[in-house]
């Protein structure tokens, strides 16, 4: 199998790579953890490109059953349908409808399967995988039919660490946490998503964003799509370089705040830190 080694698009580290490729070798889920922005759920987009291999995507929300990533069976459509005299009524299979592990198990090239955000399901959610994702196959039980992966899918499960996943599922995987990005590498993505950026701007964006970051009792940190979405802002507002660099310390918030603080409660903290400093400076 071609070794992951990043794209164009797409800024990994070396220990990313490593993770994601030894996850390959040993045919294990991948299991990413990290706060959210820092790019969890791109990694399976860039694998899947990278090796030029079919995406599927589960994305789990709170009402997620695990059994709807194997296949969900309509026997009130099959009812109603008999009892109207259809001819479909008549084979199960019409209303058995795929779910994300049974396309990835049966599609004709070695998949990617992402199963995003997993800690948003039931604590039992990952434990009901436990045995489809170790022995890649299912019984379907209206058919009678077993569900086998000929090609073993690469998986990669995200989590946000909303909540603590059982040792059994945590045992069957192998382990890789994002950390966020250091300046270093913060300006990498930066010049792959704005190429050509005059380097003032980036460098004066840069020391506000992780000062930002730095503030004790921020509720919401804001993230590397915040960030890139504050510098777009940025060139699109066409804010003059000196405004960052020589912005007045006493005026704690930056310009265009609202895309890097998320919620009133920041706001107001950094309304109290200019005030503060305002204060001080007196």
């Amino acid at each position: 199998m071609a070794k992951f080694v990043g794209t164009k698009d797409y800024i990994a580290t070396e220990d990313l790579k490593v993770a994601v490729n030894a996850a390959a070798t040993l045919e294990r889920p991948l299991l990413v953890k990290g706060e959210p922005g820092t790019g969890k759920t791109v990694l399976a987009i860039e694998v899947a490109k990278a090796l030029g291999a079919p995406l599927i995507e589960w994305h789990i929300k709170s009402t997620t059953k695990a059994h709807q990533g194997l296949y969900e069976y309509d026997a009130v459509a099959r009812l109603r349908d008999g009892q109207l005299g259809e001819e479909k009524a008549r084979d199960v299979k019409n209303y058995i409808k795929r779910g994300k592990l049974w396309e990835a198990f049966t599609a004709d090239e070695r998949p990617v399967l992402l199963i995003d955000e997993i800690d948003k399901a039931d604590i039992e959610f990952p434990n009901d995988l436990l045995q489809e994702l170790d022995r890649m196959e299912f019984f379907v039980y209206e058919t009678g039919e077993t569900v086998k992966a000929e090609k073993r899918p690469i998986v990669i499960i995200t989590s946000n660490n909303e909540k603590e996943l059982p040792d059994a599922f945590l045992r069957r995987c192998f382990f890789h946490y994002i950390k966020f990005p250091d300046a270093e590498t913060m300006n990498e993505i930066v010049e792959v998503h704005f190429p050509g950026i005059k380097k003032r701007l980036v460098s004066d964006a840069l020391t506000i964003f992780y000062e930002v970051r730095d503030v004790p009792g921020l509720k919401k940190k804001p993230s590397t799509s915040e960030l890139l979405d504050w510098l777009k802002l940025l060139l699109s507002e066409d804010v003059p370089e000196n405004v960052l660099s020589e912005r007045d310390p006493r005026k704690a918030i930056p310009p265009l705040h609202g895309a890097l603080l998320k919620n009133e409660q920041d706001v107001h903290l950094f309304e109290r830190l200019a005030f503060l400093a305002r204060r001080e400076g007196n």
